[in-house]
């Protein structure tokens, strides 16, 4: 596969390379599981909304460029190549905006999709529930129709950033009685409503990411309803599909990874030369985030020609998902004992771009679990892809 740039598609980097480099701060943002970390996180999504690259794909009536996949593309490129700091609302703006795109009605478009652009809304995710987790199927947290409200009882975990988050969307059981993939709904719901407790949920890194949420009789309007009642099940499933094939982990992430871990590899070779499987597992994690990016763009391609993102999307969570173990758990051979090494400590790992591979190490090892474990997804490869029977 060659890839080769329109006229427009160069000018459009060269525009987004030069006002991230005078836009993204100079020193690194505290992490956005941190209250101060996310306030700071929140301005600067309201500083890519100024200059519109908040949400480069989206129709500029909702604050975007009317870009397509490929500028998309593009954009993420440029964006892990300057350091820029995480995306804070992610869960909105790749996740649920893409569903309020295809499900949504012109006004919860109108309503929710600017705040969300400009980070004056921060999204959190609600799928899990202590017993449903990648098992989404089996969801009991309910929404019990009265009049024009829906009332909701139950609880969700691991639910991302819903600390500090201002809205969540979610899985509910609408239905009583129903069982499995029937009669659930698909709710959008402000997390300060009374009846709701958000309790956090510390990482490995100490800092909490998560948190669970318990609900006593919320009150929930049935405007926030996305879609038909009892349709929930699809269009979770176009939300996964964004989550596992395309939107979240755009290929630039890895390629910075990639970057990163073969300078790291060469300052030092000859420590790490002791070890010949080092140096292959460095050219295998280059390799799978060059084979990663061209699948990709072939993925933008055919989704640009009408196709849409099905089952094979989970062969794509795999692989992102394994190439991050892979890149992390070789840094971290590479550096030794200093790598294990906090940021804040006297001598820590960082090989001066600031980057900390124990954090990024850290992180890499939620990646085979969460949007769905690599289980569940060779299941779904099995059965829908190669039409195996169900074990």
């Amino acid at each position: 596969m060659r890839l080769e740039y329109t006229g427009p598609q160069k000018r459009f980097r060269l525009e987004v390379r030069e006002w991230l480099a005078a836009h993204v701060p100079k020193a690194t943002l505290p992490s956005f599981d941190t209250e101060v970390g996310f306030a700071e996180h929140r301005a600067w999504e309201a500083s890519l909304a100024q200059g519109r690259f908040s949400a480069v794909t989206w129709p500029e009536a909702f604050g975007g460029r009317g870009c397509g996949l490929i500028e998309w593309l593009i954009f993420e490129e440029e964006y892990w190549r300057s350091s820029a700091p995480l995306r804070v609302n992610q869960n909105g703006i790749f996740l649920l905006a893409p569903t309020l795109m295809e499900f949504g009605t012109e006004a919860q478009k109108q309503r929710f999709l600017p705040k969300m652009a400009t980070g004056e809304e921060i999204w959190a995710q609600g799928w899990s529930e202590p017993g449903a987790g990648s098992d989404m199927a089996a969801i009991r947290c309910t929404a019990q129709r009265d009049g024009d409200h829906y009332v909701i009882n139950g609880q969700k975990t691991w639910s991302t950033r819903a600390v500090w988050a201002d809205w969540l969307f979610g899985l509910f059981r609408s239905e009583p009685g129903s069982q499995r993939h029937h009669g659930l709904t698909f709710v959008l719901l402000p997390l300060k409503l009374p009846g709701i407790t958000i309790r956090p949920i510390k990482q490995l890194n100490g800092l909490a990411g998560f948190a669970e949420i318990f609900f006593d009789n919320v009150r929930v309007p049935v405007e926030n309803r996305l879609g038909d009642e009892g349709a929930g099940w699809n269009i979770a499933m176009a939300t996964a599909g964004f989550e596992r094939g395309l939107m979240l982990r755009s290929p630039g992430r890895f390629q910075q990874t990639a970057k990163l871990l073969v300078k790291l590899y060469q300052q030092n070779r000859e420590r790490a030369d002791a070890d010949p499987a080092i140096r292959d597992a460095v050219m295998r994690s280059w390799m799978g985030a060059e084979a990663y990016t061209l699948a990709t763009y072939r993925t933008a391609c055919r989704l640009n020609k009408g196709a849409k993102i099905g089952a094979e999307a989970s062969t794509n969570k795999i692989f992102w998902s394994e190439l991050d173990l892979l890149m992390h758990e070789t840094a971290m051979q590479i550096l030794g004992p200093q790598g294990e090494l906090m940021a804040r400590s006297p001598e820590p790992a960082d090989p001066g771009n600031g980057y900390s591979w124990l954090d990024g190490f850290l992180f890499s090892q939620a990646g085979p679990i969460y949007a769905g474990t690599n289980e569940i997804q060779r299941n779904i490869i099995a059965e829908r892809m190669l039409g195996l029977p169900r074990a």
